[in-house]
Formats: C-alpha cells, sequence, structure tokens
C-alpha cells in the first residue's frame, strides 16, 4: 500500500487514478479525486496517519463536486459516497459527512423517474439524469440501479434526513413487486414502469452488486424485522443461484453460469467471484443443513476463483472464463485490471471458517500482483494475463478493495469486525446499526487504531 500510495502521491496527486508507467494522472472520474477517496479508509485501517491526514487535508480545502460532467450514478456511490461515509465512520470528522452529503445531494435527481428506478448517468451541476446510449432501448442496469442502499440508507441514518434512504428504498420496492420466484433479474430494467427487459441474467458485470446488497441491507439494519424483507428477497434469488451452478469436466470445478431465456451459458465473469463471499457472509442466516450447503458451495466456488488465477502463466485471472465438456475452464477476455472480487471471498471465507487455506491462496495472488502488476511508480493491469504484457493504470478499487482485502485477510478478526462492520461493493466498511434504532450511530474509534504495519 505504501508503494501504491507514494507513487499516488508523487506523480498524480488529486487525479483520479495514476498512469504508473508514463508516471503521469488521468481524470476518469471527472475529477473526483477517485483514488484519494477511495483510500482514506484504507491508510486509516492500516493506521498509515501521516498519508490520511495529508489525503483529508486535499478533501478539506480541493474536493469540488460543482462539476459540469456526467458521472456514472453507481460508480460515484459506491466509491465518493462510500468512501466519504466510511472515512466518517472511522475517525469522526464530521467534514467526511458534509462532503458525502454534498455529493449525494447532486446524484439525488437521478431518481426522479416515474418508477423510482434512477438513470444511471446525471450530470453533477445541472441535474439532468440519463441512461447510457448503449444500454438497451434506454434501459437501466441493474446493478447500477439497486446498489446504492448501503450508502444512502447509511447517510440518512448519520445526517436525519430521510430523503436519501427513501429514494433507494423504493427501487426495491417497486422490483419485489413482481419479484420472480426464482428471485433472478435480468441486467436491464425499464426505468418508466419497472419491467425488466429480455437480457442477459449474470451473477457477473451489471448483475454482481444488486444481489449483494439484498444481503448487506439487511446485515446492515443489523438483522432486524425492518429489513427482513431484503433478506427475504436474497433467498429468493440464492435459490435462483443454485439452478445456474454447474460442474467443470474432468475437474468438477463448480461455476456459475449466466443465462440468456431459457438458456444456460457457460461463462463465469472474474467479477462474479464476489459470490462465494456473499454466500458465506449469509450462510449463518439459514437453518443448520442450509448453512452447511451453502458453505460448502462458498468453498467450491472460491477454489474455482482460485484457478482463475492459477490456470494462467502469469498466475493473475482473466475478466472472464468459459466452461468447455472435457476442458474445463478456459480465458476469454483476458485482461487483468487488479480486480479484488477474488481476495474479497478468500477474506470473508477465512474470517467466517477459520481456515488457514484461504489465507495462503490470498497470499499466492499476492506474490503474482507484486511479480506481474508491481513497476517502479505503483502497479499496472495486465493487457493480457497470458504474456504479461503491461497496461498503464492503477485503478482506485486497487487501494481501496484489492490491497484492504488482502490487509484484513493477515489481520486480526478485530480489526474491522464483521459483527460491527458491513462492507459496501467498493470495499468500504460502513458501521452496522439496528435499522428499528432512533438513535445515531455512536462511533468512538478514534482512541485505538487498527494498523499493525504491513507492507502490502
Amino acid at each position: 500500500m505504501i508503494h501504491a500510495w507514494s507513487s499516488y502521491e508523487k506523480y498524480a496527486w488529486g487525479k483520479d487514478e495514476l498512469q504508473p508507467r508514463t508516471k503521469d494522472g488521468t481524470d476518469s472520474f471527472g475529477g473526483l479525486g477517485a483514488t484519494m477517496v477511495d483510500s482514506l479508509d484504507t491508510l486509516y485501517i492500516m493506521g498509515l496517519d501521516e498519508q490520511f491526514q495529508k489525503a483529508r487535508e486535499w478533501v478539506a480545502s480541493s474536493l469540488d463536486f460543482d462539476k459540469d460532467y456526467d458521472a456514472s450514478m453507481f460508480e460515484t456511490t459506491i466509491r465518493v459516497v462510500g468512501g466519504l461515509l466510511s472515512a466518517y465512520d472511522l475517525s469522526g470528522d464530521k467534514m467526511f459527512l458534509e462532503k458525502a452529503k454534498d455529493i449525494a445531494d447532486r446524484l439525488l435527481p437521478a431518481w426522479n423517474t416515474p418508477t423510482g428506478i434512477p438513470y444511471n448517468i446525471i450530470n453533477l451541476r445541472n441535474g439532468n439524469a440519463h441512461n447510457p446510449s448503449w444500454a438497451a432501448g434506454g434501459d437501466s442496469i441493474l446493478a447500477d440501479s439497486g446498489t446504492e442502499q448501503l450508502e444512502f440508507i447509511a447517510l440518512s441514518q448519520r445526517t436525519g434526513d430521510p430523503k436519501y434512504q427513501q429514494k433507494v428504498e423504493k427501487v426495491i420496492t417497486e422490483l419485489n413487486k413482481n419479484f420472480p420466484a426464482d428471485g433472478l433479474l435480468p441486467i436491464y430494467i425499464n426505468p418508466d414502469n419497472a419491467n425488466p427487459s429480455y437480457s442477459t441474467t449474470t451473477f457477473g458485470a451489471m448483475g454482481d452488486s444488486f444481489y449483494e446488497y439484498l444481503l448487506k441491507v439487511w446485515v446492515q439494519g443489523n438483522k432486524t424485522s425492518a429489513v427482513k424483507p431484503y433478506r427475504d428477497m436474497w433467498e429468493k434469488s440464492m435459490k435462483g443461484l443454485l439452478s445456474l451452478v454447474k460442474k467443470s469436466t474432468p475437474s468438477s470445478f463448480t461455476y456459475i453460469c449466466e443465462k440468456n431465456g431459457n438458456n444456460l451459458i457457460d461463462k463465469m465473469d472474474e467479477l462474479a467471484c464476489f459470490a462465494p463471499g456473499m454466500l458465506a457472509l449469509g450462510a449463518s442466516g439459514y437453518g443448520p443443513d442450509e448453512e452447511k450447503k451453502f458453505l460448502s458451495l462458498a468453498g467450491e466456488l472460491a477454489w474455482t476463483c482460485y484457478n482463475f488465477y492459477q490456470s494462467t502463466p502469469t498466475k493473475l485471472a482473466g475478466e472472464n472464463y468459459f466452461f468447455t465438456a472435457g476442458q474445463d475452464m478456459s480465458v476469454g477476455t483476458s485482461w487483468n485490471i487488479l480486480r479484488p472480487e477474488t481476495v474479497e471471498s478468500l477474506f470473508y471465507l477465512w474470517r467466517l471458517t477459520g481456515n488457514k487455506t484461504y489465507q495462503e491462496w490470498g497470499w499466492n495472488i499476492f506474490q503474482a500482483f507484486e511479480k506481474n502488476s508491481r513497476v517502479e511508480s505503483g502497479y499496472v493491469g495486465l493487457k493480457d494475463v497470458n504474456t504479461g504484457a503491461k497496461d498503464n493504470k492503477m485503478q482506485s478499487f486497487f487501494l481501496a478493495e484489492t490491497l484492504k482485502y488482502l490487509y484484513l485477510l493477515f489481520s486480526p478478526s478485530s480489526v474491522i469486525s464483521l459483527d460491527e462492520w458491513v462492507f459496501n461493493t467498493e470495499a468500504h466498511p460502513l458501521k452496522i446499526v439496528a435499522r428499528n434504532d432512533p438513535r445515531k450511530p455512536t462511533i468512538a474509534l478514534r482512541q485505538r487504531k487498527f494498523g499493525h504495519q504491513i507492507n502490502v
């Protein structure tokens, strides 16, 4: 983390992302300081106090959201709102909360649609919202529309203003009206009538975090009756997930298919490797038999995801994999952009089972990043995991997620305890607050620092 952060500090300070090979920065998110905000909680948790304070000063004095920029409502929520709220929950510094409120207020008009299902792109200055031109028929994307609940509910809890929570909960209420028995929705939803469009069903890109947040809102609300409907929807979706599970031949790798209409497609994104961690986190809400079944499935899927890494010459995973009878798996799209999903699942499985095998797998993945992605001025992705050809970007989520989950994989379970915190989909921990608890969260963490420095 020190290598990644000091490189960002030296060559791209204040920019959204570092380009390590050209030693400069790029504003891939409209100049919202994405890496800065994404890294705040990682710096805090690792006890990197000086770096945290310097980043805090930049946020206080230089982070300005008044930009004529068409932002992704989803990316801005998970990275910027989530990152600021997490920094607030950890440090108690109200400045972060004020900044989170500022950006959230600029995002709110995105939900002004006939159904309340949001448009996915919004101009931060004038509030004009629309859907991406490439989305089917002007539809909203499932993950982009259903992955703001944790952040906006937390914002309402911390500020006492219910408007944020109301906007995001209406989305789920709307989708639950005609929620299918198998709990699976296609990736495109019409924001005018809430009807799903004929499109792919997947736990990978554009579907993934919708299912993750059904579970995590239940966790965030301390599993009380007020959030039980989220758990019920999630359990339906897990029945659907089971219908997509197949095993490869000859090695019996368990994988999650995608679905088009009634046809299963033998393809799995690395993004879907969040699922083992989600299943492990949700297993304890079932009775003993179901809990055991889902934990076992989580372990099998994690083994597959680990082999996404192990099966390439660089020992880094490609973006997606195809499964062919008799030939197990083969890389489809062959880049690696420093994604965190597999190490995220290893973190959950280690925390929830205590099995050190998951630490060993995580260490091997870390070593592969060190060998292939570490360069003189940061970390880069690979254009091709077969050849090792490098790209020129240090994704902000590498610091927010990949390095944080690796650090926590080797930290005591008391560091960001899963009994007290829930991670958003960008790995920003938010304090768990019972939903029917009228009090604001009391967060007294300042006196004890987590950090015991591990040089990752």
